[in-house]
């Protein structure tokens, strides 16, 4: 079986996207590895939906007795503190969210379709799900990252045609970073930029329900 990119190299590929000066929020899963993987000569300012910002690297289960029980993401995880940090309620918080204040998203996905709708928050119209700020962050952040495996545990594509689960946000995703591929959401489909070593266009396609545009850099995953 070819290898695929870990979850950590997936998230350290989406912060290359990051700029200085930008004001990210992490999704659960694979995105909110990013905090861990932050270089120390880029300056980010993490966003959390309940009501802090500038918050610093998580802590490492063998650092646990370092949590302060005030220093949580909106997933509960412990974080350290860091200089300028400052908290605030909800309501501004999403006000920050939904007035396009925050440059950059990076959100976990089930799905993603090839006009770039996402599904994220329910593997099923019948079942609850958590949706938390997922809605607001994919229309209202500035650039809308998707941090996912290429396909289900089951091998079925993620990157559809058309969404079959209940959608998140509606032609919102910018990029595609998954274990096999680098993607770009363009206006007439997918653009494949960048892909796992090892792998080809062929075999990234055929896990790939769309038809992947070929970039003419094409290249392997960059870190």
């Amino acid at each position: 079986m070819k290898q695929r990119l870990s979850h950590e190299t997936i998230a350290l590929r989406c912060v290359k996207e990051f700029q200085d000066g930008d004001y990210v929020n992490l999704g659960v899963g694979i995105p909110v590895l990013c905090a861990m993987l932050l270089p120390e000569d880029k300056e980010v300012r993490l966003h959390a939906e309940h009501g802090v910002l500038g918050y610093g690297r998580l802590l490492l289960e063998n650092e646990w007795e370092m949590a302060d029980l005030d220093y949580v993401d909106a997933g509960g995880r412990f974080f350290l503190p860091k200089p300028g940090m400052c908290f605030f309620d909800m309501a501004t918080s999403f006000d920050m969210i939904r007035g396009g204040h925050i440059d950059v998203t990076v959100l976990g996905g089930l799905e993603v379709s090839k006009k770039g709708d996402l599904a994220n928050w329910t593997i099923s119209a019948s079942e609850t799900g958590n949706i938390g700020g997922g809605m607001d962050l994919a229309i209202g952040a500035k650039k809308v990252i998707v941090a996912m495996t290429h396909t289900t545990r089951k091998g079925k594509p993620k990157i559809v045609n058309e969404c079959k689960l209940p959608l998140t946000g509606k032609e919102c995703v910018d990029l595609i970073v998954t274990d096999l591929a680098v993607i770009e959401v363009i206006g007439e489909g997918l653009l494949l930029k960048e892909i796992a070593p090892g792998w080809t266009v062929e075999e990234v396609q055929a896990l790939t329900e769309p038809e992947l545009t070929i970039s003419s850099d094409l290249k392997e995953v960059e870190l």
